[in-house]
């Protein structure tokens, strides 16, 4: 496809190549999460959080994943595409099973969304406090009132797989240029978090189908889309993630089959998170 299509010269919405390929190692990707132990025997699994504004696609990442897994489309992590507020109220991790007797080596932890206002939503400093594995499991989280020591649902002695081992930032893709100056600073106090922590940091852009007319008619152009390529530039800038750890990805929605050129991408992001997060693992020492 020339710089210009052939009727009238208007200039093409698509690169000529993906800028980043996903498609040829799509079945290496998924061997490889699907085998992925850790090295330090220490841990039986990696932790990986997700924050984000609300309705960003959070929980539907992590259905996402586990239909990838699954090769059919599952729904174990609650979504609501009609709410205005955070669906997900609990601190909540999801394994993913190989069988009835296993799961894989990495976890998701789901959690409230961010909101612009500063009395809705997931407080900035519970998100820190799950980062150092502070937070119980079923927490149910209260914008009004940040856990505190001494408070049911608070963690004082966290193992070091309670901890956070990757912080995923999930953000819609048409929303990035439009997100408001008191989300951004929540996102940015959660990065500085991570940072201190040494924990590291990747993005995800999530409806790329809505953002974008040439992925929603065919999702292969994902990586070769010029305005999501723009939208992950603009996102570096916003909260300074490198560009090789910000991915673009469609999660599944309405689709009720598997779908490769919905994987591939998906399983990029994924082996990536699995790879710094094991990075991680094997600088930690009990």
């Amino acid at each position: 496809m020339s710089y210009f299509t052939a009727m009238g010269g208007a200039p093409s919405a698509l690169l000529e190549q993906p800028w980043r390929e996903v498609s040829e190692k799509y079945q290496s990707n998924l061997k490889f999460v699907k085998s992925y132990q850790p090295e330090n025997k220490q841990f039986k699994h990696l932790r990986i959080l997700l924050h984000g504004p609300v309705g960003a696609g959070k929980s539907s990442f992590i259905n996402s994943v586990d239909s990838v897994l699954k090769g059919r489309s599952a729904g174990r992590a609650l979504t609501n595409a009609n709410s205005g507020s955070s669906y997900t109220r609990k601190y909540r991790t999801f394994k993913f099973h190989k069988n009835p007797e296993a799961t894989y080596s990495f976890v998701f932890n789901d959690i409230m969304g961010f909101e612009k206002d500063s009395d809705r939503g997931v407080p900035v400093e519970d998100v820190k406090l799950a980062l150092r594995g502070h937070v119980k499991e079923g927490y149910k989280f209260d914008p009004d009132q940040e856990l505190k020591e001494g408070v049911d649902g608070y963690n004082s002695d966290p193992t070091l797989e309670d901890k956070v081992h990757v912080l995923v930032c999930v953000v819609p893709a048409d929303t990035v240029s439009v997100l408001s100056d008191e989300m951004v600073e929540k996102m940015r106090e959660v990065r500085v978090a991570a940072s201190e922590l040494g924990i590291p940091q990747l993005a995800i852009l999530t409806r790329v189908d809505e953002a974008c007319p040439e992925v929603k008619k065919d999702t292969s152009n994902i990586y070769k889309s010029k305005y999501l390529k723009e939208k992950v530039e603009g996102f570096h800038h916003l909260l300074g993630i490198p560009m090789n750890c910000i991915f673009l990805v469609k999660n599944y929605s309405d689709e009720i089959e598997s779908n490769d050129k919905m994987n591939a991408a998906i399983l990029c992001a994924l082996k990536q998170m699995v790879l710094y997060g094991e990075d991680l693992l094997n600088d930690l020492e009990t």
